[in-house]
């Protein structure tokens, strides 16, 4: 018998200055059915649930709930009335207050509150849903996994039906995801229909009852899991056909490793960032990447070998010697270059000029008591302006004033100008106009041809596959392959992406 359906989402329409969110998106879940919401980066997928949250209001489109009530959904505060809860990445309670507070909060009437009740009441909460926590245990005390269960508990408590957890899983280990699972299984057989947003693909096949994939704004279409293979979903999320993909080889670089000695080597290999210790080696004048679906662990790599997260555990070698990379100043002590995947945030200084966001790499190995002068940073400057041809007024112009693209160029002649050995590129042509992405890949090409080492990611897999001649595969935070010669296709990497798994 088909379970009652508890939302259905119809020709959702949803603009912002410039950008078109949500195109006719339709989504629709039913009694009991945990239903996976998957996309790349900008599918549609956070707009949808902010819709369907009531933090953005809809442009066109109708929201029914169950028995076919429409309803206009125009605050968070609706949406939670109308039995719709959300749990997001980043805990959005009170460290400082207690478990039981955190269940209750808000939810008193008068100015007198029962402690005894409300403990009372949170225990049973909790033993309901196996949660093993005491009710007055303060929640700052709680592991992160916890957290996240007590924020589910919270929800569950104010009788929502429907339950969002937004990467739920990205900071849990694999023991409290098995616990955060058999929660929601145990949620799935009273009933409640939950949406679950995430980007790792065995999770959702572990969990899922349902797949929803948006790419671009638009519905790309709903499927029941067993009819869609890993390989299938991965080619539906980035737009590729398996039989549609065009023959790039000619223009991957050629390189002969034999003839290269390695540069940079680690071994086991781990950070803070939760990425499964992993073997990673670099030869000069070699471009590699690492791919793989948002969230697999690809930046969390490159950020590991610079030294910008913390490192566990594993050893690394420079040309051959070892040497103990704890920060970023000891990699660009040894030559390494990283330029950061999130250019308003790790990158440009909004309020400098061109010229001190160029300079600002070498100054920093200098030591900021040794500051070059002012006609030597803008020799430096005026050298990578031409270099890359860098649209600007002059060194003087703030940065934020220059077009993505030009930023971008801006932090690659800041990293070129410490003359690295080794270059890390994460992210270089994200959100660029297409001119200079061309721009930038045959620049990698050159400096390759030169001797410079690179490490060169993007999410557009033809782009990794003009400019490397060998992939590192990630999947869910492990290197689960790596691909090169005749391996380098579109097939190969979203088989291996998806699993080994074939057509």
């Amino acid at each position: 018998m088909q379970a009652k359906t508890l939302l259905e989402m119809r020709g959702i329409y949803k603009s912002f200055p410039g950008v078109k969110a949500l195109k006719n998106v339709d989504f629709t879940l039913h009694e009991g059915e945990i239903h996976a919401l998957m996309g790349e980066n900008g599918a549609g997928k956070s707009t949808l649930i902010k819709v369907l949250t009531g933090v953005h209001v809809k442009d066109s489109g109708d929201i029914f709930l169950k028995g076919h009530i429409p309803v206009q959904i125009r605050s968070p505060q609706e949406a939670q009335n109308y039995g719709i809860s959300t749990v997001y990445q980043e805990i959005s309670l009170c460290p400082n207050l207690t478990v039981a507070e955190n269940i209750f909060i808000g939810r008193g009437k008068g100015a007198f509150v029962s402690w005894r009740d409300m403990n009372r009441k949170a225990d049973e909460v909790l033993k309901s849903l196996d949660i093993n926590v005491k009710s007055t245990q303060q929640l700052a005390s709680c592991s992160i996994a916890v957290q996240q269960m007590v924020a589910i508990a919270r929800a569950v408590e104010m009788d929502c039906n429907i339950l969002i957890l937004d990467e739920p899983t990205s900071s849990l280990d694999e023991s409290e995801v098995a616990k955060l699972f058999k929660l929601m299984r145990d949620l799935k057989s009273r009933g409640v229909g939950i949406i679950f947003v995430t980007h790792f693909l065995d999770q959702v096949y572990e969990v899922c009852d349902k797949i929803t994939v948006l790419r671009d704004g638009k519905l790309v279409g709903e499927y029941e899991i067993e009819n869609l293979p890993r390989v299938q979903l991965v080619s539906k999320m980035l737009g590729k056909e398996l039989d549609d993909m065009a023959d790039i080889k000619n223009d991957v670089p050629t390189f002969d490793e034999k003839k290269s000695e390695i540069v940079y080597e680690a071994e086991e290999l781990c950070s803070t960032e939760g990425i499964k210790p992993f073997n990673f080696h670099i030869r000069k004048g070699e471009v590699n990447g690492f791919t793989g679906l948002l969230g697999s662990g690809r930046s969390e790599c490159v950020r590991a070998i610079f030294g910008a997260d913390k490192v566990t555990s594993g050893r690394v070698k420079v040309d051959g010697k070892p040497v103990n990379i704890e920060k970023p100043i000891d990699a660009m002590k040894q030559g390494i270059a990283y330029l950061a995947e999130d250019r308003k945030r790790d990158g440009i200084v909004g309020d400098l000029s061109v010229r001190d966001n160029i300079i600002l790499a070498l100054q920093v190995k200098k030591g900021f008591f040794k500051p070059f002068s002012k006609a030597e940073a803008t020799k430096f400057a005026d050298e990578y302006i031409k270099l890359l041809d860098i649209k600007t007024a002059s060194v003087e112009t703030p940065i934020k004033s220059l077009s993505g693209g030009n930023q971008q160029k801006v932090i690659l002649g800041r990293w070129l100008l410490t003359h690295p050995k080794y270059l890390i590129l994460d992210e270089p042509t994200r959100g660029i106009d297409v001119g200079t992405k061309v721009d930038i890949q045959k620049l990698v090409l050159k400096l390759a041809s030169e001797g410079m080492s690179i490490t060169f990611i993007s999410s557009e897999t033809d782009e990794m596959l003009r400019t490397c001649s060998r992939l590192l595969v990630m999947r869910d935070r492990k290197l689960v392959g790596e691909l090169k010669g005749d391996q380098l296709t579109q097939n190969s990497i979203m088989n291996t992406i998806a699993g080994g798994e074939q057509e």
